[in-house]
């Protein structure tokens, strides 16, 4: 009589995978921070107003007359700095619209060698 021998059972703990809560929660974090990071760049994204600290008496006047003469010879570039909805309304015929808060950002559309003359009212 052949005695037939059972395999070898291992006893061994199978792993366990990693609990859902566990997994859960981290994809929560990354979302959050995803979330915070994307809202932050949109914070630093957004322009500064420019503010100017110096002496008004200091900044050069244009007389009526002067501009007018400018205005005349086109000598100069008109740029109203007022809203796009005070622009709409009325503006200097030929006038450049370009609110105060976004010269910082499109100074490159005019010309340094021009005369520059700005209005606001």
């Amino acid at each position: 009589m052949t005695r037939t021998r059972k395999p070898l059972v291992s006893r061994k703990k199978p792993q366990q995978a990693a609990p859902l809560w566990f997994i859960a929660g981290g994809g929560l974090l990354l979302i959050l921070a995803g979330i915070l990071w994307a809202n932050q760049s949109q914070r630093s994204a957004a322009p500064s107003p420019t503010v100017y600290v110096g002496d008004a008496a200091e900044i050069p006047r244009v007389k009526l007359d002067e501009a007018k003469a400018a205005w005349d010879a086109s000598t100069a570039v008109f740029v109203d700095v007022r809203s796009a909805e005070a622009y709409a309304l009325s503006h200097i015929r030929g006038a450049l619209s370009l609110p105060l808060n976004e010269i910082e950002q499109r100074l490159n559309e005019l010309n340094p060698a021009t005369w520059i003359i700005t209005y606001c009212t």
